[in-house]
């Protein structure tokens, strides 16, 4: 048989089998009127965050995606949240925030804490993964850590009993273990984790694994497996892949997150937010970290990175699946390209170098 009609028969048998037919993408339908732009509370924080959510706006402005910003001063040495804030967040269901300071000691609570317990934003999510081009010690990471936003050690539910004796009330509930699953199960995620200490806090970490095996039942498509939270940390920089979701009560979470951040490649670029039944902020995944250095924010050299994805999460969020992933992709190709990057990175770029760059990077 000749070349040609080899080359032929091969065509006829990809045309048989259906391989060459053009196909499309699922499309998004969305409602009549779904794309009225949304309006959105902004928080621009202290220190480098009025420089990151500068450059979550001009991203948004620059790929017209259908959303409005209604921006509020706060700052985390006030004493309370401003007048407004909460009714705004209230209306609009969504916030975007840049990093505020948490003053240590005593004075000044929270807000931070404030506005979760405010909002009853009860679970808060942070996407610790691996970015192509990215340098980091381990490969494959793609961990989800959720933990519980409202209850135990943030709560602030403590009190002096005698000069030097402090008593703080821990507890946790099961909506967190539910949210968890229900996550893993909406986006095909194949195990839970339960962080606990419960071979010490055999109460309240034992109710707490009781609610997460209760859950567990439910979904039995979901392995679920269980660690101690001292174990879960030599793991995660031991091994890191062997991780999905995790699921912890709010302090070991606090210190999980950062650290399966720190392995993925660090944590100016994870995204993250908080939600509720009603109500979600969205801001950088993993603690700000150069909030309060001086010199970032003198340069003009924060990395926007984890606050641009966390933004892509709100779009989707928001049920704009489009707008996220053109955003989502743009990001992903500044940094496969290695040609701007922030200090945390190992360049020399400004935040508005990197802004300009995902914006020419934009589909």
């Amino acid at each position: 048989m000749s070349r040609q009609s080899l080359s032929l028969l091969k065509n006829l048998r990809s045309i048989a089998t259906g391989s060459k037919i053009q196909t499309r993408s699922v499309t998004y339908m969305p409602r009549p009127g779904d794309g009225k732009p949304r309006p959105v509370t902004l928080i621009p924080g202290d220190g480098v965050g009025p420089l990151v959510t500068n450059a979550v706006e001009q991203v948004m402005k620059a790929m017209h995606a259908p959303v409005y910003f209604e921006p509020f001063e706060v700052h985390g040495d006030m004493k309370s949240l401003p007048e407004g804030l909460l009714e705004s967040i209230k209306k609009n269901k969504v916030c975007l925030k840049g990093g505020l300071k948490t003053p240590v000691g005593g004075g000044v609570s929270s807000l931070n804490v404030n506005l979760r317990k405010e909002l009853d934003l009860y679970a808060s999510l942070v996407n610790c993964f691996n970015l192509p081009g990215l340098a980091s010690r381990h490969e494959n990471v793609d961990i989800v850590v959720i933990r519980e936003n409202t209850e135990g050690e943030y709560a602030g539910l403590e009190h002096e009993v005698v000069p030097g004796v402090v008593e703080s009330l821990k507890f946790c509930s099961e909506r967190i273990a539910k949210y968890a699953f229900e996550y893993a199960y909406l986006n095909n995620r194949k195990k839970v984790t339960a962080v606990h200490k419960a071979n010490i806090m055999k109460l309240a970490d034992g109710l707490f694994l009781e609610s997460c095996q209760e859950v567990a039942k439910k979904y039995p498509s979901i392995a679920y497996n269980e660690i101690i939270v001292d174990n879960c940390c030599m793991q995660l920089v031991a091994r890191p892949e062997q991780f999905d979701v995790m699921v912890t009560p709010n302090l070991y979470g606090n210190l999980v997150a950062n650290t399966a951040a720190g392995i993925a490649g660090g944590t100016g670029v994870m995204p993250g937010g908080n939600v509720g039944a009603e109500y979600a902020v969205f801001e950088q995944g993993a603690s700000a970290g150069n909030v309060g250095k001086d010199t970032t924010e003198e340069q003009k050299n924060a990395n926007p990175v984890a606050l641009l994805l966390s933004s892509a999460m709100m779009l989707r969020h928001l049920q704009f699946p489009s707008f996220a992933d053109r955003l989502e992709t743009a990001v992903k190709r500044v940094i496969a390209e290695g040609n701007c990057r922030t200090e945390d990175l190992g360049g020399n770029s400004t935040t508005q170098e990197v802004v300009d760059a995902v914006i020419a990077n934009l589909d």
